[in-house]
């Protein structure tokens, strides 16, 4: 067992740190604020080769290992979570679902461009659609339907909560095409955002992540080819459910990051501040505080670092990914809060940062699945 990240780990690790502190830390709260979507960000990771990280170079990505990848979110979500989110969606659900399961055609058209994250200059990925107005965490209900016609499927419904919602170019849509057939009746199709019967809603406004592009999407007749068709007839559920698997390790990271910002952000600030003429860390209140949170924040990334060497050596990460989910958005949510504890007063206001990761912190036990669904996962693997 080797705990020692590679040069190359190492060399990325500091690229996502540098992009973070020196691309995405400027101008972040007055993002927040004003909700702004950060495209030039997204831009510069795909100039990075950040948006397709672990996808093959034949590919048009960067073919890096997961723990690589998850090194990359930690760095990149301590400073700006609605970065990191696009990019988790990118790489964990969109690339990498076309990566295993699409055809050399679809690979070709739709997974280079987007695992470059540009295309004819422009900024260029994905989106996953899976949830709906009545079809979250139980995903096996899907409404929006998808009807055979000869050689292309019509689709018709509305998704909800979409990460990269208006930003995306291509979407990856669940829908149900036989009724009778319950979840084994479910397909996954790949949707060009300007195919006519598509129209996007207006953006959330949300607690957290709030440059994060986050919409509701609707389909009326939207036709769309059976070649855009992902896996054979009856695929849909298996498909967004293995896909979810990694977009866990994603999430995972991102909540990491979170929860290790505010870690710094908060041992920064204990050695500044003085109170009774000593600095705060040499209070045991506040020490054990920061004990405690670095204890955590440690714990969560050896599960993040298991999950993703996992996925890495072709074994079952299916549980481990949903441990290091669900422990890594509790730790995130906690130390967030202890974070701004730590800072008292100065924590309430928002340039000081910590109540923005506080806010961010809790989508890490919602999206990707929700903290339930994570024990479910987890639960039904034990008992088995």
């Amino acid at each position: 067992m080797d705990f020692k990240l590679t040069e190359e780990q190492l060399m990325i690790q500091q690229a996502a740190r540098e992009f973070a502190h020196q691309q995405c830390l400027p101008g972040v709260i007055e993002r927040d604020e004003n909700q702004i979507v950060p495209k030039d960000q997204l831009k510069q990771l795909a100039n990075l080769g950040f948006l397709g990280m672990m996808t093959d170079p034949a590919y048009g990505g960067a073919g890096m290992d997961s723990v690589s990848y998850v090194l990359a979110m930690e760095e990149i979500s301590k400073v700006d979570s609605s970065v990191s989110v696009a990019m988790s969606v990118n790489n964990s659900l969109v690339c990498w679902g076309l990566e295993q399961y699409g055809t050399e055609a679809q690979k070709q058209k739709y997974l280079i461009p987007l695992a470059q994250g540009m295309k004819d200059g422009e900024l260029y990925i994905g989106a996953f659609l899976l949830s709906e107005p009545e079809a979250g965490s139980d995903a096996t209900h899907q409404h929006t339907s998808a009807v055979k016609e000869g050689d292309h499927y019509i689709i018709n419904g509305v998704k909800n909560w979409i990460t990269n919602g208006s930003t995306a170019s291509v979407y990856l849509v669940i829908a149900q095409t036989d009724y009778t057939k319950g979840h084994k009746g479910i397909n996954a199709f790949i949707v060009e955002k300007n195919t006519p019967g598509v129209s996007v809603g207006a953006k959330e406004n949300k607690m957290g992540i709030r440059g994060s592009d986050t919409h509701a999407v609707s389909f009326m007749d939207v036709k769309v080819a059976a070649e855009n068709r992902i896996g054979e007839e009856g695929f849909g559920f298996n498909f967004a459910m293995k896909t979810l698997n990694g977009g866990r390790i994603g999430i995972a990271a991102q909540a990491l990051g979170i929860a290790s910002g505010a870690y710094e952000l908060a041992l920064a600030y204990s050695k500044e501040r003085k109170t009774f003429g000593k600095p705060i860390h040499e209070h045991q209140a506040i020490q054990f505080k920061l004990a405690e949170m670095a204890t955590k924040i440690e714990t969560a990334r050896l599960l993040c670092f298991k999950a993703a060497w996992e996925k890495d050596n072709h074994l079952d990460y299916t549980t481990t990914a949903a441990m290091a989910k669900l422990y890594a958005s509790d730790v995130a949510m906690w130390v967030t809060v202890e974070a701004v504890q730590v800072h008292g007063g100065y924590g309430f206001v928002k340039e000081y940062h910590v109540e923005r990761l506080m806010r961010d912190a809790k989508i890490t036990q919602i999206y990707e699945g929700t903290s339930e669904i994570q024990k479910m996962v987890i639960g039904r693997s034990i008992t088995r």
